[in-house]
């Protein structure tokens, strides 16, 4: 784990010395500054309970926690606290295809449809060719979300199955050719943490823990907390304040989000991932790869949320680089109360995290461009 220091009342800051990849020194306790500053200003533009920022430059490592995990418990988080990453559990999903294609189980051309269990794979097997490739790149053609009988309260996402979605598929066309567009897809990531539980003969939360977060010790991500980590859980809000329950999110949510972790695991995951020689260095280079420009698409839906989509890798958005900023690759999360947003600039040694714990999509754009903001700073620009 990364060492947490209390600096203040309101804050916890973890660091570790600083190397300089790009040429550009920054001092660690700048970075700190840098921190603290963007952090203050966020949350207290904001109305979420707490927020936390953590970012990554060469070797060092600074998470500072804002406000409280939830409204009015008193308890500041910090690089352990844990919550809800949504939508970032795609660009695990990403890494995983890395993974399976490095390992020679699939290729990114392979049709989806032999690898989903009867009557899925029989139902997707009626549309022209789903590839694993459109599904990483939201090009498959299928919806954001399965439709799906209405679920109770304490367990909303009941009712998505295997079913459902193969109901969807026998009844209805796709919305475009697959790989002629891009729009946002919940539905197409759950397909593919499917297909790539057959392809890995082990169900996806294992084969998850094998390639990416027990190589990495990365504790705290999980789909399913322990009780000590629940002591240590943010809690979502909804946008009149109120404190939402956590609710499972069960077991076919697994490409598309479900995921638990911390500030602490992920940025130790960027490390990962900013890592340019060590082990899984042809994972690297496929998972950070652009595979669908967005120049030629017939349409683009819901791919521009954190900044306009230049282009698509596994999961990732890709960002251009411009005279402003670095070339980056980023992706957003929300569910139940917690937004969430990661990046990171490859080249320059750079990434950043930044979540709040209440839906707030004004204050959730202030945020990711604030996290933006802090990265160009970071890579120098």
């Amino acid at each position: 784990m990364i060492p947490i220091t209390v600096i203040a009342a309101c804050a916890t800051v973890a660091a570790v010395p600083l190397r300089a990849d790009t040429g550009q020194t920054i001092p660690e306790a700048m970075i700190e500054e840098m921190i603290s500053l963007s952090g203050t200003i966020t949350y207290l533009e904001g109305d979420a309970p707490g927020l936390i920022l953590g970012a990554i430059k060469g070797d060092t490592v600074v998470v500072e926690g804002f406000g409280e995990t939830a409204r009015g418990n008193g308890i500041t988080p910090d690089g352990d606290t844990v919550f809800r990453i949504g939508s970032i559990t795609k660009v695990f999903a990403g890494e995983m295809l890395a993974h399976a294609v490095a390992r020679g189980e699939v290729a990114f051309t392979d049709p989806v449809a032999p690898l989903l269990a009867d009557p899925l794979g029989a139902a997707a097997a009626q549309h022209p060719d789903i590839r694993l490739i459109d599904l990483a790149t939201h090009s498959g053609g299928l919806p954001r979300e399965v439709p799906r009988a209405e679920s109770p309260d304490s367990d909303p996402f009941q009712t998505i199955t295997p079913d459902a979605f193969a109901d969807w598929l026998q009844g209805n066309a796709l919305q475009f050719a697959p790989g002629r567009g891009s729009a946002y897809s919940n539905f197409g990531f759950d397909l593919l943490s499917a297909a790539l539980s057959t392809a890995g003969g082990a169900s996806y939360p294992d084969l998850l823990a094998d390639r990416i977060t027990r190589p990495l010790a990365l504790d705290d991500t999980t789909f399913t907390p322990t009780a000590g980590m629940a002591e240590r859980q943010m809690i979502g809000h909804a946008p009149d304040g109120e404190a939402l329950p956590i609710v499972p999110t069960g077991a076919v949510i697994t490409g598309s989000g479900g995921l638990y972790s911390t500030a602490n695991d992920l940025l130790r995951w960027m490390r990962w991932h900013l890592d340019e020689t060590g082990p899984d260095a042809q994972v690297r280079l496929l998972d950070h790869a652009v595979y669908l420009p967005r120049d030629g698409l017939e349409t683009v839906v819901s791919m521009d949320e954190s900044g306009r989509m230049d282009a698509m890798g596994l999961g990732w958005v890709a960002m251009n680089a411009t005279a402003e900023s670095p070339f980056y690759l980023q992706k957003s999360g929300a569910l139940q109360g917690q937004m969430s947003y990661i990046a990171f600039a490859p080249q320059y040694d750079a990434a950043v995290l930044i979540t709040m714990n209440q839906y707030d999509f004004g204050a959730a754009a202030g945020m990711t461009e604030a996290a933006n903001a802090l990265l160009r700073t970071l890579s120098g620009y």
